[in-house]
């Protein structure tokens, strides 16, 4: 299966919003905290996790056995 920018992009916010979205309904905590705290945080990881598995994919493709 091959990504491209847009389709890895979307993907990426569509997790994002979900999760974000569903946090912020749920009542758990404030909006401003969900947006403020939470939505920063859940970038930055995403961010740092879709690097790490772009490196180890690319890894894994130039391997042979």
């Amino acid at each position: 299966m091959e990504f491209d920018l847009t389709t890895t992009a979307g993907i990426f916010l569509a997790i994002v919003v979900v999760a974000v979205g569903g946090l912020a309904a749920s009542g758990v905590m404030t909006t401003g905290t969900v947006l403020m705290m939470v939505l920063p945080s859940v970038l930055v990881f995403g961010a740092v996790c879709l690097f790490l598995g772009t490196r180890y994919g690319e890894y894994r493709a130039t391997q042979t056995h």
